[in-house]
C-alpha cells in the first residue's frame, strides 16, 4: 500500500525541504523512492534521515507542487531533522540501505520514533480530490490532455460538494498550475 505523505528532510544549510511523496511500509521498513533528480534524495543520502508527516491539510501537498513550500517546521525528537509543525502525526526514519537505480533509487529506512500530535477526524471527499489532482499536476508532462480533463471533471464534483476553505484554496492553486502548463504548451 502506498501512503501519500509529506517527507521533510534537511537541506545542506539546515533549512527544511518539504515534499509530497508516496511511501510504502513493509516488514518494519519504510520505502522512499524519489525520482532523480531530487532534492529529497540528495538530502536523504547526505543526512541519512527524514520525517514522514501525516497531515489532513491538503494545502501542503498542493503548495509544494505550486511553489509554496514555506510551511512551519519544528525539530524532530530522535533524528537530526525537521517535521511539519501542523502534522497530525509523524514518523522519524533513518536510511538503512540504498538500492541504486539510475531513475528511481529505493531507500529502505527504519522507523526510529513515532508521535501523534492531534486527533484524526477523517477526510472529506474534497481532500481526496485535491490529492488526486496534486498527483496529476506532478505528472502533467507525461499525461495526455484528455486524461487530465476527464479527471478534472470528475474530481471537481467532490470539491463542489464537500470542500472547505482549505480544500478550495489548494484546488485553485492546482488549477492555476494546470492552466500555466497548458499555456506553456500552447507557446511551444
Amino acid at each position: 500500500m502506498i501512503q501519500e505523505v509529506i517527507v521533510t528532510t534537511r537541506n545542506a544549510d539546515g533549512s527544511a525541504h518539504i515534499a509530497p511523496m508516496g511511501v510504502r511500509e513493509s516488514g518494519g521498513e519504510v520505502l522512499i523512492a524519489p525520482f532523480r533528480p531530487s532534492r529529497t534524495l540528495d538530502n536523504l543520502l547526505r543526512e541519512g534521515c527524514a520525517a514522514i508527516n501525516c497531515t489532513d491539510d491538503v494545502r501542503v501537498f498542493a503548495g509544494c507542487l505550486t511553489g509554496r513550500r514555506d510551511w512551519p517546521v519544528v525539530p524532530t525528537d530522535r533524528v537530526a531533522g525537521l517535521r511539519l509543525a501542523g502534522a497530525i502525526a509523524h514518523t522519524e526514519v533513518s536510511v538503512e540501505r540504498v538500492e541504486e537505480d539510475p531513475v528511481r533509487p529505493r531507500l529502505l529506512c527504519r522507523a526510529r520514533h513515532h508521535a501523534t500530535h492531534a486527533p484524526f477526524r477523517g477526510f472529506n471527499r474534497a481532500q481526496a480530490a485535491v490529492l488526486e489532482l496534486a498527483i496529476l499536476v506532478s505528472r502533467l508532462d507525461r499525461l495526455p490532455a484528455e486524461k487530465i480533463d476527464a479527471e478534472l471533471g470528475y474530481l471537481a464534483i467532490a470539491v463542489e460538494k464537500t470542500a472547505g476553505a482549505r480544500e478550495r484554496e489548494a484546488w485553485e492553486w492546482l488549477l492555476a498550475a494546470v492552466a500555466a502548463h497548458r499555456q506553456r504548451e500552447a507557446c511551444a
